[in-house]
């Protein structure tokens, strides 16, 4: 007999039911209340899977957790491929320079992980820059796409936004052209980068995977100025714009028009295109985030030169001029390098070991100062750089009177943010020297143009990496005329349960409405929810105890002072090797899903908690299940779970 509306109180907006038919809410009531007093309980585990903070930490979206389990031997690699490559490919599946960003990346998915309530974070960067390295010495290629779609994209920027974008896209079988004002591809890991933290032959095998994937390129090509914008959109199904902020801030303070009053964005560019071969006696320079650090590292290595002529001058090779080879003319000496922050030394932006390298180099770090003038001298160029003590009034700086001091510096960087050059494209400007684009980072009021990296807002390179991720799917969507799906509130590339059921040679079957399952079906999961798309996991729903004090297995660094920094340009990290990276890798917790290792089944007084034979599906994530006719809802496997993917639930 069905329950008429007399019988229930309709609970305003309920979207699932709370009772069967036939019972009323009084009868739902008294059973609820029989349950919790009761010496069982009708809740029992169920597996949910989260994101882990590391990968909701990282802007690039890696499924850290993934590529960890299965450089520890949890996950299997299926196709009879080694662990270093499936790790690989699960790691590129989001970000295809793994190499660079493992020895770049400032890491703040090591900022987030849950091992900090242990001891000490993972060291998640480093099995990265392992994987990245091992896939370069063993020649791995990325695939072509097994069909072409027929549809093209113009990719407007080579850097880590373009590129990565034109890697997604050649996977869902778009063809793609990046055009580049450069000579060569990379972009800010190229000419914003020092050689020394990106290898160059890295960075070049890491461009080459993408390239052979059937990317095509116009180098030494500007759109809006050698092309029209009109003429691309007329040649392309659609256009990602990626810019890249790769034009420099000068200083907002009067005298900063002096000649040898630079920025950090040309004073990297020259150096990395080898046109800058010296500095002067002196550089200083304003900032405190990571591309000082790199200003002050180059300055520190490329030293001064003696008898060199006008034309040696920083600031002519800076404005285009050549350089002749210094190192023919005369011997290289140390320069003096100081770094001006208007952060203290502890609350610097810049990643906390490199800033203790660089005073290692000998660079002299000031903190806690505003700069208020250039200082120059008759013949106009800069001769130091005034500063002053301050305090912040609201948003407004107000300078401590009577703590002004010189500088004194022959070379003057500034690097206080970075900027786009919209020459030609002054139409995408939004007036605040950026591109505003929506969730799915479209250009509003045209559907075919999409916007990706530092042209949304100069951040990290993973972040890039990360736009273009998001971006291809949207441009791939437009593409097939679809409406872009909703982006999800943890937008990350996730761990897939049905991918891997069906990658390990399982049948899998979605059940949807109101049909109840059976234990007995096998090709299907049971008792498993996917909450990583809108929950991250906390350590406070983690069993910390199960996890002992294991030490973090370090990268080797090379530690350099200030005579030994000198000319040295070589790389500085040390990779792992293979037993390391496993080792290290055995340190993560594996946040929000199972990871093997047995407790629930040790622990469970009734054996209602058993192992998933592997005929019927694949362990990883489903390791274990659960008998209900068995299980008393004691919480006890719940409470055990180190990684929290247990979760009592309600049952019948």
């Amino acid at each position: 007999m069905a329950v008429t509306s007399k019988d229930v109180k309709k609970t305003e907006g309920l979207t699932w039911r709370r009772y069967k038919d036939g019972e009323t809410e009084e009868n739902y009531r008294r059973s609820q209340e029989k349950i919790f007093q009761a010496g069982w309980t009708h809740k029992c585990p169920e597996y949910v899977h989260s994101t882990p903070p590391c990968q909701g930490s990282c802007p690039a979206g890696e499924d850290i957790r993934g590529y960890l389990n299965i450089v520890r031997g949890i996950e299997k690699p299926t196709g009879g491929v080694s662990w270093q490559e499936y790790a690989f490919r699960r790691m590129t599946s989001a970000n295809p320079f793994p190499a660079v960003m493992g020895r770049v990346c400032p890491a703040p998915c090591e900022s987030g992980c849950n091992r900090n309530q242990v001891e000490e974070n993972v060291g998640i960067n480093s099995v990265e820059h392992f994987i990245g390295n091992w896939a370069l010495a063993n020649n791995m290629a990325f695939e072509k796409p097994a069909q072409e779609s027929g549809k093209k994209v113009a990719i407007i920027g080579g850097g880590p936004a373009g590129l990565a974008a034109a890697y997604q896209l050649r996977r869902m079988g778009h063809g793609c052209t990046i055009f580049d004002d450069h000579a060569e591809l990379g972009g800010m890991m190229r000419y914003g980068i020092p050689g020394f933290r990106t290898p160059r032959e890295v960075l070049d095998g890491e461009i080459k995977r993408i390239t052979d994937m059937g990317v095509e390129t116009r180098m030494n090509c500007r759109v809006g100025t050698d092309v029209p914008m009109a003429q691309v959109e007329k040649e392309f199904d659609a256009i990602l714009i990626a810019l890249g902020a790769q034009g420099g801030r000068s200083l907002p303070v009067d005298g900063a028009d002096a000649p040898n009053c630079v920025t950090a964005m040309a004073f990297l560019r020259a150096f990395n295109e080898g046109r800058l071969q010296h500095v002067g006696n002196k550089v200083v320079v304003i900032g405190g985030g990571d591309t000082s650090i790199d200003v002050a590292t180059v300055a520190r290595r490329l030293g001064k030169i003696t008898n060199a002529s006008t034309t040696d001058l920083p600031e002519m090779v800076l404005a285009g001029h050549a350089a002749h080879d210094v190192s023919s003319i005369a011997a290289r000496m140390g320069v003096e390098v100081v770094l001006v922050s208007r952060a203290t030394i502890d609350k610097m932006a810049a990643n906390k070991h490199e800033v203790e390298q660089a005073k290692a180099e000998g660079i002299d770090i000031v903190g806690g100062v505003t700069p208020v003038a250039v200082v120059k001298g008759p013949d106009g160029r800069a001769t130091a750089l005034r500063v002053a003590e301050f305090e912040m009034v609201g948003s407004e700086t107000k300078i401590k009177e009577g703590t002004e001091r010189d500088i004194s510096g022959d070379l003057i960087v500034s690097a206080i943010g970075q900027a786009v050059d919209f020459t030609g494209l002054e139409d995408f400007n939004n007036n605040k020297g950026l591109i505003r684009a929506d969730k799915n980072y479209r250009f509003p009021n045209k559907p075919n143009v999409f916007v990706a990296g530092d042209v949304i807002r100069p951040h990290l390179l993973t972040t890039a990496i990360g736009h273009a991720r998001i971006c291809a799917e949207g441009i791939d969507a437009f593409l097939k005329g679809e409406e872009a799906d909703r982006r999800p509130k943890v937008d990350v590339a996730h761990w897939d349960m049905v991918r891997k059921w069906v990658e390990a040679g399982h049948d899998y079957k979605e059940h949807h409405g109101q049909e109840w399952g059976t234990s007995e079906w096998k090709d299907t999961l049971h008792n498993y929810e996917d909450r990583a798309g809108r929950y991250v996991i906390p350590s406070t729903e983690m069993f910390l105890g199960h996890f002992v004090n294991v030490p973090r297995n370090q990268r080797g660094v090379t530690v350099l002072d200030k005579d030994s920094a000198l000319g040295n340009f070589e790389d500085r990290l040390h990779a792992l090797d293979d037993k390391q990276a496993v080792a290290e890798a055995k340190r993560c917790m594996s946040c929000g899903l199972c990871f093997e290792c047995d407790n629930c089944v040790v622990y469970c007084p009734q054996t209602a908690v058993f192992k998933v034979k592997k005929k019927d599906g694949p362990t990883t994530g489903r390791y274990v299940d659960t008998d209900y006719g068995k299980c008393i809802g004691c919480h006890i496997c719940a409470d055990v779970c180190p990684t929290g993917y247990i979760v009592m639930g309600m049952g019948e």
